[in-house]
C-alpha cells in the first residue's frame, strides 16, 4: 500500500516530529496486519490506512491520525493496548482502545446489527467516547466511511442492514457534530445501497443536464466576480453541486406540490468565500443589486449560527427573471468549520487558538451522556433519533438563552427540557407575550415563558395523547410516562381500567374480554396491561389499532355486519393537468358528472370551467389554447360509522363539534340531536378511510370543552333526522 497521500497531506498543516509519528504508526500497522486480506481480497492494510486520509483531510492532530492506522491493530493483530503505549504513548492508546471497545459493540453481533437494541448500545459507547475524547468518534466515522465505500464484499442483508443504521445513525451524528463532508458522502454511500435503481435513476438524470446546468451556473459566477473585482473584494467564487441523497429528498418534497425533477434548477449553487464578515455582507448586497432576491429565502446564519457551530448567509436570486440560484456567503474560516465542523476546532485543544465556545456548542452532547444512562435502549434511540437527529427550530428564554427544539416541538416541551418540574407544574404558556395553547408548535425566535402553579401539581395523562399533541419530544414523553409510573402501582391499575373501559365504550368493544385484549398487547397479566394504561406505557391509540386487529393504514372493517362501502372523490374532485386541485366548477350547460370525458376551459377571472368533451360549446370554441386537460379526482374507499356525543349543552357546541369533523375532512352523512337535562346528545354517521381517523376524531371531540364522551355508537341507537 502506498502511504505517500497520507503523508504529504499531513505535512500541509503538521510540523515534521509529528509527522514522523504518523510515519511510525504506518510501519507499525504494516508490519502487524502483514498478510491479511480484506473480504474484498485486497489486503486488510488499505481499511486503516484509507481511514487516516480521510481524517487528514480534516486536519485531525497526529495522535488521531496513529490511532486511525493502528485501530484495528489490538483485534486482528493480537497486540495489547498496554504494548501500544509503551510504542505511542498514552494519547494514542487511549483512542485505539476507545475505538476497538466501539467495534466490538457494533459487530458482536452481526446479525442484529440493525436492531434497536444493538443501535441503542452502541450509541450509548459512543457518546461515552465522545465525552471523554470526541477524536474516538472522528476515528469510527472515518472508519464507517471506507467500511461504506467497500460493503460490496458483504452479503447482501449485511449490506442493507449496515447502510440502513449508517442513513440512521451515523449521518445524523456527523450532521450534529456539523461535519457536512463526511455526512453527505455518508448519506449518498448509504442510499446507493438502499435504494440502488433510484439512486443510479437520479445519477443520470443529473449527468444528462450537467453540461447545461454548469455553463449556467458559471456564467453567473463571472457575473459575480466581475462586480466583486469592482469592489475591490478579493475571494472566491465557485459551484456547489447537490448531492444524490439530498437531490432525493428534493425529488419527493416537490412531488408533494406537483413538481418533478425538470423543474429543481439548483441542482448547482453558487458559493462565495471572502476574507471576513463585514464583506459577506457587502457581496450580499452585491447579489441583491445584480439579481432579485426571493424574500422568503434569505437566512442569516452569521448572526445567528446553528447549534453545530455552522454559520453562512444564504439567499436565492432569480437569474434572467425565472430561474432560482442559491447562493452561500461565507468567510474561509466559517468554510472550514461548516465542511469539518467539530473536527475543525479540535487543534484548538493543542493550544494554538482556544476557542471560549468550544463546549457550548456541545451541550446537546451533554444533555445526551445525562439522559442515556436513565433510559432503556428503546427509549433512549427513540430520543435520540426524534430529537437531535431531525430539523431544528430555535427559541428564546426569558433570559435570552437560545434553546434547540425538533420541529414541532411545544411550550411543554420546552418545559420539560428546562426542568422536569417546570413541565409537571405547566398550567399554560406564553409566546412573544401572548397566550397560546399547550398544543402551538414553537418556531424560530419565539420567545417562550412558562406558566405555573403555585403549589404542587401533576401532568396530565392527555399530553401523552398523540392525536391531541401536546408533546412531541421522546424526553418530554419519558418524563411525563416516569411521573405515573412512580405512582402506587394501585392506582395505575385503577386509573388504567378507567381509561380502558372507556375506550371499550368509545369504540363499540364492550363485550371485549380483558385478559384476551392483554395477551394481545404482550402482557403477562391483566394487572400489568391496565397498569401500563395507567402510566402511559401504552395508549388509547395503541390499544384501538391493536384490539381491532386492524393496521393504521387498513380500512377499518366491521366487528359484527358488513359496512357498505362508499367511493368519493377527493378534494374539490377535478384535478388539473400540471398543477393539481384548482378552483373549478362545473359547466352548466353540459353537466359533467364523475365518469364522463371532460375538458377545462380558462375563464377570466372565475377559475377553470369544466365541460364534457362533446360539449357543442366547446366543439366550437374558437380560442382552443384557453382548453386544458382535466381529470376526475382520486377516488378512495371511505366507512360509515355511527358516533355518539354527549356533552353540557353550551352555546356553539354544535358549532364546535361540526368544524373539528370538518376540518380533518371528514364528511357527516346524517345527525340528529337530542337535548335533556341540560345534557346535549349528538348521533351522526361519519365516513371515514379507517380504524386510526376515527380514533383521530373522537380524541379530537373529547379535547372539545363540555364534552363528556364521544363514542362509537350501535346503530340500532341511531334514529337519523336532518
Amino acid at each position: 500500500m502506498d502511504p505517500s497521500p497520507l503523508f504529504i497531506k499531513a505535512r500541509e498543516y503538521l510540523p515534521p516530529e509529528k509527522v514522523a509519528v504518523v510515519e511510525a504508526a504506518y510501519k507499525y500497522a504494516h508490519d502487524a496486519h502483514e498478510g491479511q486480506k480484506r473480504k474484498s481480497g485486497v489486503p486488510y492494510l488499505e481499511h486503516p490506512l484509507e481511514t487516516a486520509i480521510t481524517l487528514a483531510n480534516l486536519q485531525l492532530d497526529a495522535a488521531t491520525l496513529a490511532a486511525a492506522l493502528l485501530h484495528d491493530v489490538p483485534e486482528d493483530c493480537n497486540v495489547s493496548i498496554a504494548e501500544l503505549e509503551k510504542k505511542f504513548g498514552p494519547v494514542v492508546s487511549k483512542l485505539v482502545d476507545g475505538v476497538t471497545k466501539l467495534s466490538k459493540v457494533a459487530w458482536k453481533r452481526e446479525v442484529v446489527v440493525s436492531s434497536q437494541e444493538s443501535q441503542a448500545e452502541n450509541l450509548r459507547k459512543m457518546l461515552v467516547a465522545m465525552a471523554e475524547d470526541m477524536r474516538v468518534v472522528f476515528i469510527k466515522l472515518a472508519d464507517r466511511m471506507h467500511n461504506m465505500e467497500t460493503l460490496e464484499a458483504l452479503p447482501a442483508d449485511r449490506r442493507r442492514a449496515i447502510a440502513q443504521e449508517t442513513l440512521e445513525i451515523y449521518a445524523p451524528l456527523a450532521h450534529r457534530l456539523g461535519m457536512w463532508q463526511v455526512k453527505w458522502q455518508l448519506e449518498d454511500l448509504a442510499f446507493r445501497f438502499l435504494e440502488p435503481e433510484q439512486y443510479h435513476e437520479i445519477a443520470r438524470m443529473v449527468s444528462v443536464r450537467r453540461a447545461e446546468r454548469e455553463g449556467f451556473v458559471e456564467d453567473s459566477a463571472n457575473i459575480l466576480r466581475e462586480e466583486m473585482k469592482k469592489a475591490g473584494i478579493e475571494g472566491e467564487v465557485t459551484g456547489r453541486p447537490k448531492h444524490i441523497y439530498s437531490i432525493y429528498n428534493k425529488i419527493h418534497k416537490y412531488a408533494t406540490i406537483g413538481r418533478n425533477f425538470g423543474d429543481i434548477h439548483d441542482l448547482f449553487a453558487l458559493r462565495v468565500l471572502v476574507d471576513s464578515i463585514p464583506d459577506c455582507y457587502k457581496v450580499l448586497g452585491i447579489i441583491h443589486n445584480l439579481w432579485h432576491p426571493i424574500t422568503d429565502e434569505f437566512t442569516d446564519y452569521i448572526a445567528n449560527p446553528k447549534e453545530n457551530g455552522y454559520q453562512s448567509l444564504h439567499t436565492t436570486v432569480l437569474m434572467q427573471g425565472t430561474t432560482p440560484l442559491e447562493i452561500q456567503i461565507r468567510t474561509y474560516e466559517m468554510h472550514r468549520v461548516s465542511e469539518y465542523g467539530v473536527a475543525a476546532h479540535w487543534r484548538y485543544k493543542e493550544g494554538a487558538k482556544p476557542d471560549l465556545h468550544f463546549e457550548e456548542k456541545l451541550s446537546w452532547l451533554r444533555q445526551l451522556i445525562d439522559w442515556q444512562s436513565s433510559l432503556d435502549s428503546e427509549e433512549f434511540l427513540k430520543t435520540v433519533k426524534e430529537d437531535f437527529f431531525v430539523d431544528q427550530v430555535f427559541v428564546y428564554t426569558p433570559k435570552g438563552e437560545i434553546k434547540p427544539f425538533p420541529k414541532g416541538a411545544t411550550p411543554l416541551d420546552f418545559a420539560y427540557r428546562i426542568h422536569t418540574d417546570l413541565g409537571h407544574r405547566c398550567i399554560g404558556a406564553k409566546i412573544n407575550g401572548r397566550l397560546v395553547p399547550l398544543n402551538y408548535e414553537l418556531k424560530n425566535s419565539d420567545i417562550v415563558d412558562i406558566m405555573v402553579s403555585k403549589g404542587e401539581k401533576a401532568p396530565s395523562l392527555d399530553w401523552l395523547n398523540s392525536d391531541l399533541g401536546f408533546v412531541k419530544t421522546a424526553h418530554a414523553k419519558e418524563k411525563i410516562r416516569a411521573w405515573f409510573k412512580k405512582q402506587e402501582r394501585v392506582q395505575n391499575i385503577e386509573r388504567g381500567r378507567a381509561i380502558l373501559e372507556k375506550e371499550r365504550k368509545r369504540l363499540g368493544l364492550d363485550t371485549a374480554n380483558i385478559e384476551d385484549m392483554a395477551r394481545q398487547m404482550e402482557f403477562d397479566t391483566v394487572d400489568d396491561f391496565l397498569a401500563a394504561i395507567g402510566y402511559g406505557g401504552i395508549t388509547p391509540h395503541q390499544i384501538a389499532v391493536k384490539v381491532t386487529g386492524q393496521p393504521e393504514e387498513l380500512p377499518l372493517m366491521p366487528t359484527k355486519s358488513p359496512t357498505p362501502v362508499v367511493k368519493h372523490h377527493t378534494g374539490s374532485g377535478i384535478q388539473v393537468l400540471g398543477v393539481g386541485d384548482l378552483l373549478t366548477h362545473l359547466a352548466q350547460c353540459c353537466h359533467p358528472v364523475p365518469g364522463d370525458d371532460i375538458i377545462g376551459y380558462i375563464t377570466r377571472s372565475s377559475g377553470i370551467t369544466v365541460h364534457r368533451k362533446n360539449c357543442i360549446n366547446i366543439i366550437n370554441e374558437e380560442e382552443k389554447e384557453r382548453l386544458i386537460e382535466v381529470s376526475w379526482g382520486v377516488v378512495e374507499d371511505v366507512y360509515p360509522v355511527n358516533v355518539q356525543v354527549e356533552a353540557w349543552d353550551r352555546v356553539g357546541l354544535l358549532r364546535d363539534i361540526t368544524t373539528v369533523v370538518a376540518e380533518e375532512k371528514i364528511n357527516i352523512t346524517s345527525v340528529s340531536t337530542q337535548y335533556s337535562d341540560d345534557v346535549f346528545s349528538m348521533f351522526a354517521t361519519i365516513e371515514i378511510k379507517n380504524m386510526a381517523q376515527l380514533n383521530h376524531i373522537l380524541s379530537r371531540i373529547m379535547s372539545l370543552r363540555g364534552v363528556i364522551s364521544a363514542t362509537k355508537a350501535q346503530k340500532d341507537r341511531l334514529n337519523v333526522s336532518s
